[in-house]
């Protein structure tokens, strides 16, 4: 299928041309019709499934089409609502990209900044409005924004703002919003308070499940390396010295780990930056620009400062801590092996995270290989299953001296 069967307007579809679009994703080609009927929905899609263009593509389409049957106004008719700066400035990014052609107006709000520029924009007037939560609610606390003229609305990543603490934020914007309207759910996964949200807000929705979140891309080489605690900075260092990794998502716990690490390779002369919470909208996307220029081979995230980046030909992900969250490490990996390329995840894992280890097992159901062909391989006799036959970075064959294989690794001892 192409997007011309989807019966999309030829700006759109001059845009997309021009963008190097072709053929939809499966969860553009279930959604964007849909949507474009005016439905609701409830779309379980995980990130690098394309689902900003699910959404992004019939509300730039809706909108231009009513436009030529109504009278022009200022208020603002579809606010999508999503939890990080990042992720607001991709989808911001998408809205420009796909709607250059429609003269569709739109703006980003996020916290961390000055709001002098956004509240200049609403002034001017816009169609869309992207936003996360905590700055939304104080820009209509100041009156610069209601959101009773509102149509289409679109809840993104639901369960980040879970885990993030934005769910009474976000139950508060939607109390605000007009009954009548097109509302628009996506989640990677649906907890239970989550699923209750959904069917909350949604009436009748069509549901669209791509990528279910247990499943990794086929094509990414995933592995794990035993190693102790102290020793995975080093365990990184060495591993970056290899210059088959071209580039590298390093994911940690914590925003203390994260600087500490950047902090650390750049003292090895390996290129690189760091993003978290912490950091200044500005020096996030400073590092975030530099990475995706290929100016820093590696940039270091949280999990939450990484949510929403998305990168062209990321060659490796790296899991420094394994995530406590089983499915984080299906999010994770996906940012690398995108649009059919292929890709490496390397998994680092001490005593302390066997159990996650094991929880990741049983939620991909599959053992994701063992390399202990290096020089900080952990010396706890711990027994593991599979054991793979080469390093993926320098394809040696790896002893299995010393190790039992009577039960996984991963279940403990």
């Amino acid at each position: 299928m192409n997007f011309k069967e989807l019966h999309l307007i030829e700006p759109i579809l001059k845009a997309l041309e021009s963008e190097g679009y072709t053929s939809p994703t499966p969860i553009q080609e279930q959604a964007i019709p849909d949507v474009l009927k005016g439905k609701d929905l409830l779309g379980c899609a995980q990130t690098g499934t394309g689902k900003t263009a699910a959404f992004a593509i019939p509300i730039l389409q809706n909108l231009f089409l009513q436009r030529n049957h109504e009278v022009e106004n200022n208020n603002i008719k579809a606010l999508i609502l999503t939890p990080t700066r990042e992720l607001a400035i991709q989808i911001d990014e998408s809205f420009a990209a796909y709607g250059k052609h429609t003269g569709i107006r739109h703006a980003v709000i996020f916290g961390g900044v000055s709001q002098f520029h956004q509240t200049n924009q609403l002034r001017q007037g816009i169609d869309v409005l992207i936003a996360t939560p905590g700055r939304l609610l104080d820009l209509i606390s100041q009156r610069f924004i209601s959101l009773q003229y509102i149509k289409m609305f679109v809840l993104d990543e639901a369960d980040r703002m879970l885990d993030m603490g934005f769910i009474n934020d976000v139950k508060k914007i939607i109390a605000r919003l007009p009954v009548k309207r097109q509302t628009l759910f996506f989640s990677a996964t649906m907890p239970p308070e989550i699923s209750k949200l959904s069917s909350s807000i949604l009436t009748n929705p069509v549901r669209v499940e791509v990528t279910p979140v247990s499943s990794t891309v086929e094509k990414i080489d995933q592995s794990v390396y035993l190693v102790e605690k102290n020793d995975k900075r080093q365990l990184l260092i060495h591993l970056l010295k290899d210059n088959k990794i071209q580039s590298a998502l390093v994911f940690t716990r914590t925003k203390h780990g994260a600087d500490k690490i950047a902090k650390e390779l750049h003292r090895a002369r390996i290129s690189s930056g760091a993003i978290h919470g912490n950091k200044t909208q500005s020096a996030r996307q400073n590092a975030l620009n530099n990475f995706k220029d290929g100016k820093i081979r590696v940039l270091v995230a949280t999990d939450i400062a990484a949510r929403g980046i998305d990168v062209d030909d990321l060659s490796h992900v790296i899991n420094f801590d394994l995530p406590n969250i089983p499915e984080t490490y299906v999010h994770r990996i996906g940012r690398t092996g995108r649009a059919g390329a292929s890709g490496t995840a390397l998994s680092f894992c001490d005593m302390e995270e066997r159990e996650f280890l094991r929880d990741i097992h049983k939620l991909i159901k599959l053992e994701i290989p063992v390399i202990i062909d290096h020089p900080y391989a952990s010396n706890m006799q711990f027994v593991q299953t599979p054991v793979i036959q080469q390093n993926p970075l320098s394809r040696k064959p790896v002893s299995h001296q010393g190790f039992r294989r009577t039960r996984s690794w991963s279940q403990g001892r």
